[in-house]
């Protein structure tokens, strides 16, 4: 009988190793952390034209927005913001808890745009005042805002604040603690990268359109070279990014922006600032920078070409280091961004782009890219020192309509004693 019941105790084990063996995954070769390089997906090409829609449509609603100018390419970064905050205050969202904190997810809100009021004021003080100076009363107004603006913003703040504290529940407050830390996480985040960004189209519309375009670029070529070619990976956090995608958009970024920058560089309404909150073309002197020179091409290359030289705008070299970059280290955006969804559990931030996931997954290398833009433009192509522009705009800022008169005044009567003395 013990004999009988060992055998029946052998086979049952026996079954169970063998249950467990079929139910085993074979790792393939061609994956890596569990995902198949995009050469070896079998859905590839559907995948693809997906993507290839949605990206057609977006470059070319892109493309229009841009042709209408700075006002509307602002617009269209604060549309960004609301849905990048959207998905964002949604990732750590729980219904059963918000069912019974009535209001909650209107609190998130009010300090996203209290953010946006501070933020936004404080970039677009100098054009409103520029807008506005013909009008008296509206340029008081406009004054006023700009006085106050600060002291608005902080007490929109703090009604917030008392608005948390007051709806702090019992058995709620560690959601509501984390809630209420995400969302001030979240308007870092998203407000950060905003300002540059409105900060690098007021510069002028080339300073965002060539950054932007070449994230685009670096994107595209990394999906396409890696779906044909991809099959060494690169990053844990990105299963189907590779190697040959990586070097591959590397090579086509930085020669994209060097001859992107020459196309754009050639239009005044692309390279002009905007001094105020008009929509009309610009015309201005374009600078040095923008101005072409000519290079004699080298004897033996004169023999395998027909030109003799070569037309380079002195910005094309920066370009060069924008390109860099935007294809080394920008896509670490992208890496942070991959490695935060699988801290999640979750494959992309939202669904609004078919192919793409949310507005945030096509956002996290653009955010990289405009702060280094920004930072470029200020460090190595804005002149430093103090400049007439720069005194004009703390005095239109700064001083009130009255005090301005005064100082016109003295200015006009310094002017004159000197010119007495002469």
């Amino acid at each position: 009988m013990e004999k009988e019941n060992n055998i029946t105790l052998s086979s049952a084990a026996t079954r169970v190793r063998q249950r467990k063996r079929s139910n085993e995954v074979i790792p393939e070769p061609s994956k890596a952390n569990g995902e198949t390089f995009l050469v070896d997906d079998r859905n590839k090409y559907k995948s693809m034209w997906i993507r290839t829609y949605s990206t057609v449509w977006m470059i070319g609603g892109f493309a229009l927005i841009v042709y209408m100018g700075h006002l509307y390419i602002t617009a269209m970064v604060v549309v960004i913001q609301i849905f990048m905050a959207r998905e964002l205050f949604n990732l750590l969202r729980k219904a059963h808890e918000d069912r019974h904190l009535p209001g909650f997810r209107l609190l998130n809100w009010h300090f996203f745009f209290t953010a946006m009021l501070f933020v936004y004021g404080r970039l677009l003080n100098q054009p409103l005042v520029n807008s506005v100076t013909p009008d008296k009363y509206l340029y008081q107004f406009a004054s006023s805002l700009i006085k106050y603006q600060m002291a608005i913003c902080y007490f929109l703040y703090i009604a917030g604040f008392m608005w948390f504290i007051l709806t702090l529940k019992k058995n709620m407050y560690k959601y509501q603690f984390r809630q209420y830390a995400w969302t001030h996480m979240i308007l870092i985040v998203v407000f950060t990268q905003s300002s540059f960004t409105v900060a690098n189209i007021f510069e002028g519309i080339f300073w965002f359109l060539l950054p932007a375009s070449l994230i685009v670029i670096n994107d595209i070529f990394a999906y396409i070279v890696g779906f044909f070619f991809g099959r060494t990976p690169l990053i844990k956090l990105s299963p189907k990014k590779t190697w040959e995608g990586f070097i591959g958009a590397s090579v086509t970024t930085t020669i994209s922006a060097f001859v992107l920058a020459n196309i754009l560089g050639r239009f005044q309404w692309l390279t002009c600032p905007r001094k105020d909150l008009s929509i009309g073309w610009l015309q201005c002197d374009p600078g040095p920078l923008f101005k072409p020179e000519y290079y004699t091409l080298p004897g033996w290359i004169r023999q395998l070409l027909p030109w003799q030289g070569i037309s380079i705008l002195p910005v094309q070299w920066h370009a060069l280091c924008l390109g860099l970059f935007a294809s080394i280290i920008a896509p670490f955006g992208g890496f942070f961004a991959s490695g935060f969804k699988r801290a999640f559990k979750i494959k992309d931030f939202g669904d609004s782009i078919p192919g793409h996931g949310g507005i945030t997954d096509r956002m996290d290398c653009q955010m990289v890219m405009a702060v280094f833009a920004y930072i470029y433009h200020q460090s190595f192509i804005v002149c430093q020192g103090i400049s007439v522009e720069m005194i004009l705009d703390q005095i239109l800022t700064e001083l009130a309509f009255e005090e301005q008169q005064n100082l016109l005044v003295k200015l006009g009567q310094i002017l004159q004693e000197r010119l007495g003395h002469s």
